[in-house]
């Protein structure tokens, strides 16, 4: 990977329904060797997937929380077993395994408070693997490379 497979990969981040011609210009290249160079970062897989950021509260999904699970112990060994079982789950926006004091970081978006309790209590407390959770709210979600987006705008 080079300069400008990585410059491509930024552009990408911050933009991923840019058109090739736009994205080859921003790169400096041809579109069609901007292209065959997206293609390859696909291909070897520096580049996994597109994504869309949707507005939860549009959806009806306004209260965002952040909740942290430590499992016990004795379930350590169930570690993939729960993180599979937990993606699927409604409401469960990312899963992230972490290293620390806490084993898992969930980004849940619920209808209100009420569900999110219900959810906390019911889908993951509950599970005879965790020793505690914490919820945390969410007051408001800038993504990275999106904020910076709006940020040069108003430059």
């Amino acid at each position: 990977m080079d300069d400008i497979d990585e410059k491509i990969v930024w552009e990408l981040s911050r933009n991923a329904r840019i058109s090739n011609k736009d994205l080859a210009e921003r790169v400096g290249l041809a579109p069609s060797t901007c292209l065959g160079r997206v293609r390859a970062l696909e291909e070897s897989g520096t580049i996994r997937s597109y994504h869309a950021h949707p507005d939860w509260a549009a959806m009806g999904l306004s209260v965002e929380a952040i909740v942290t699970v430590r499992l016990r112990a004795q379930a350590r060994g169930h570690v993939d077993t729960y993180a599979q079982r937990v993606i699927t789950l409604p409401n469960v926006l990312n899963v992230f395994f972490l290293g620390g004091a806490d084993d898992f970081l969930i980004h849940v978006a619920c209808s209100d408070s009420r569900e999110l309790r219900d959810f906390v209590a019911q889908q993951l407390s509950m599970d005879p693997a965790v020793a505690s959770t914490q919820t945390n709210i969410v007051f408001d979600h800038l993504v990275g490379l999106e904020h910076m987006n709006k940020t040069a705008a108003k430059d």
